[in-house]
């Protein structure tokens, strides 16, 4: 029976690799799941911070077409572990649409919030994408939305602030100016402008907003020159806003990418403080960095800060500099003149550029989680620069614009998923194969699995096994009918039950391969199995140990007579159900008739009732004549 069982599993195994891609997922309760796959190179496990990813793969940058979709979901909000195997998939609910900035947010209450970008359907008038904000359940709690004249919530930024009562977005506007500052008086261009808002989470409400139409020059730009010629609508994007965060201090540090540098904005007035980088830099500084993403305070007080930024050194068209790297930069305001210092720099593990996205993350126990975007590279790094670890899509069709690192707490609102099927050539070598998942869930350790004889039965338990992936498969011995999972957490606890399946059987038991002799195979019933198997192992059939021959002989027999047992105990459920739906029906009938009786009777009462109070005919003119006279 076990090597039967062993070729089964080797079938399924098989028949489930060539089911999948090799880069992608693939999963028996949750088909239409695809998630991209990880290569993961550990440098050292040591000194890595323990967390899971935050990835958000994409194929293309733009909204698809809904007849482009793929018909599995693939790009959207995953959650992975440290080993690069799949937490959580987020694809389903955001229906195969790009998401942005996807990340854990800890600052909001004493729970764990994920929060994203949901970016704008193909039809931006019908759907502007939005900021959303889940609890740990993965149940939407907010969605922060388009209130102004924007077409589409920008996909840049959505940076929860502490309290969670506020974020912050990135904002595009195409707006027509003169060249004044080219020293062409005469001309306009549209330009596409880059600003930002602070947002309130429940009502969508602009409780700041910034733009820099007024405040930078196009003289600022590095590709919008004065020997460019003028455009129509968009018009030239002339700074590429791509970042903004907020300090205590209630100021703004923004990161323009088509002027090479970063800028301070008051939050009182919105004037811009002091720029860091670029042609106008009022810093003294020995470094430089170029085309920069995601500038975010690590520390700042009234004078001095830590920011870090992803120094991209390149895009599209032009290298700045022959490296991509993560930098860590020492910002002195109170100096004269103010000054920069550059405290760490990690340059990208493969030695290669990020021309475009990126972003750098300061863990909580000092690491760098980078994220290098292209074919989702990220990688992560001690406080001297060492590398720990690097992983990348065993696709180089997806990429990720940011990839995050946090702790995380999943404690799905739904229930885990199960589906199991029933393999065997006889009766006396049926087995259940079951495979659970539960979409999110951090603290599930053992599979715990029950059988009934019937769907409003006691639950049997058949068995358990430790959680190693998404997906766990387990094998009962036996032809279990219906099937329940309990998630149980390391300290014993139960979680979550999956709800009630009944075992998937073949269209055909001869050509699933069933001895064609025998009678189609009937359920166990697990309870019997289980006394059964409780004496065989107690030695109420005698030593089973004793003989390896006479023990295979004698559990063949206990399990035939249990068999027999089980199938009889299955055909009288069967006729109890026939007669309970017998009975049921009966009473249904007699339930129906007996109103239908008194309704009747009720009816030609009142009808009876009616009749006498009509006066007749035949009634003396006398009584007919004080009957008008009184009801004038």
């Amino acid at each position: 029976m076990l090597f039967l069982g062993g070729l089964i599993c080797l079938f399924l195994h098989g028949a489930a690799a060539e089911r999948q891609d090799e880069d992608l997922f693939s999963f028996v309760t949750l088909p239409e799941v695809r998630a991209p796959r990880f290569e993961v190179t550990h440098i050292d496990r040591d000194r890595q911070l323990p967390g899971y990813w935050f990835i958000a793969p994409y194929g293309q940058i733009n909204p698809e077409e809904p007849t482009q979709k793929y018909m599995q979901y693939q790009v959207g909000p995953y959650i992975y572990d440290n080993e690069g195997e799949l937490i959580w998939a987020g694809s389903p609910m955001t229906d195969n649409r790009n998401v942005f900035d996807f990340k854990a947010n800890w600052n909001v209450d004493e729970n764990p919030h994920l929060s994203f970008i949901l970016q704008h359907d193909y039809n931006t008038d019908s759907d502007k994408g939005s900021g959303m904000i889940l609890g740990s359940d993965y149940n939407i709690e907010h969605h922060v939305g388009v209130l102004n004249d924007l077409s589409a919530f920008n996909m840049h930024e959505f940076n929860i602030l502490d309290g969670g009562k506020t974020g912050l977005a990135c904002t595009y506007r195409s707006q027509l100016t003169d060249l004044d500052d080219f020293d062409r008086p005469d001309e306009e261009s549209w330009v596409v402008t880059g600003g930002f808002v602070e947002l309130d989470v429940e009502s969508s409400a602009i409780l700041f907003e910034w733009d820099s139409f007024d405040k930078i020059s196009l003289s600022e730009s590095v590709v919008f020159h004065a020997w460019d010629g003028t455009r129509g609508e968009p018009g030239w994007d002339y700074v590429h806003i791509n970042s903004v965060d907020k300090n205590g201090n209630g100021d703004y540090l923004i990161s323009m990418r088509f002027t090479n540098t970063i800028y301070m904005i008051s939050g009182t007035d919105g004037e811009i403080m002091w720029r860091l980088g670029g042609i106008k830099s009022d810093f003294d500084m020995d470094f430089t960095f170029s085309k920069q993403h995601d500038v975010k305070f690590v520390e700042s007080n009234g004078t001095h800060h830590v920011i870090s930024i992803m120094n991209n050194a390149s895009d599209e068209s032009e290298n700045d500099e022959d490296i991509s790297s993560a930098l860590f930069i020492e910002l002195d305001t109170d100096a004269s003149p103010m000054t920069a210092t550059v405290i760490r720099r990690i340059d990208r593990p493969d030695g290669e550029l990020t021309r475009l996205r990126g972003n750098v993350q300061q863990l909580p126990n000092g690491n760098s989680f980078i994220g290098w975007s292209k074919q989702g590279y990220h990688s992560e790094h001690a406080p001297n620069g060492d590398i720990l670890l690097s992983a990348r899509f065993s696709s180089d069709r997806f990429s990720s614009y940011r990839s995050y690192k946090f702790d995380w707490i999943g404690r799905p609102s739904a229930p885990p998923d199960l589906v199991a099927s029933v393999y065997g050539t006889s009766e006396e070598d049926m087995m259940t194969v079951i495979y659970v998942s539960w979409n999110g869930a951090t603290d599930v350790a053992v599979w715990e699995f029950y059988a009934r004889s019937f769907d409003h039965g006691k639950d049997v338990l058949i068995g358990s096994t430790n959680k190693t992936s998404f997906e766990t498969m387990y094998i009962a011995e036996g032809f279990m009918d219906w099937i329940t999972a309990k998630a149980v957490d390391e300290d014993g606890n139960a979680l979550s039950t999956s709800t009630l399946y009944r075992t998937d059987i073949p269209e055909s038991w001869k050509s699933s391969g069933f001895d064609q002799s025998l009678p189609d195979p009937s359920p166990d019933d697990p309870e019997i199995l289980q006394a059964i198997q409780e004496k065989v192992e107690s030695g109420d059939y005698g030593d089973v140990k004793s003989s390896s021959a006479t023990a295979e002989g004698r559990k063949a027999a206990v399990y035939a007579a249990t068999k027999e047992v089980a199938q009889s105990v299955y055909k009288a459920y069967g006729m109890i159900r026939l007669l309970e739906n017998i009975v049921m029906f009966v009473l249904a009938v007699c339930c129906v008739g007996g109103i239908l009786a008194g309704v009747w009777h009720f009816v030609r009462r009142r009808k009876l009732r009616s009749y006498q109070h009509v006066p007749s005919d035949e009634a003396p003119a006398e009584e007919v004549n004080k009957t008008l006279n009184g009801n004038e």
